[in-house]
């Protein structure tokens, strides 16, 4: 039965309940940015380099002569999609790029909460220490 109560613990503590809620944002974002990635940057991206479907650009080391990617997939071809490996590319970095400004936004906000915490507050010493010195006030006296 510990077993089972040390998991319930843990999978109820506020850090894995924030890493859950993290992936399925993270994933959501993923969408995201793989829509923005191949529906709006990379047709006109496409289009100014000549009419280039970026993520039907393949490579058949076999020389076969195919219309498209699926095309060359179907017929069992090794082809190598570097189109899509170029829009995968570009979807990492646009995601790293986001994360790098998410965690430069934190890093600010605990900066600044750092920066507005009082200072001069002064700082209770431990129960023991007290004690010591009441011991050696009361030994003070006596002397």
């Amino acid at each position: 039965m510990g077993i089972i109560s040390e998991f319930k613990e843990f999978a109820v503590k506020g850090n894995v309940v924030d890493l859950a809620v993290g992936v399925i944002i993270g994933g959501a974002f993923g969408t995201i940015v793989k829509s923005l990635v191949s529906d709006i940057i990379m047709p006109p991206i496409g289009y100014l380099a000549g009419g280039i479907d970026f993520s039907d650009l393949f490579y058949d080391p076999t020389g076969g002569d195919y219309a498209s990617l699926d095309a060359a997939r179907e017929a069992g071809a090794p082809a190598i999609a570097y189109g899509l490996f170029i829009n995968n590319l570009i979807s990492f970095l646009i995601v790293a790029w986001a994360v790098f400004l998410l965690v430069k936004g934190m890093n600010s906000l605990t900066k600044k909460a750092e920066s507005e915490a009082p200072a001069d507050a002064p700082v209770e010493p431990p129960k023991e220490i007290l004690l010591l010195e009441e011991i050696r006030d009361v030994l003070k006296a006596k002397a």
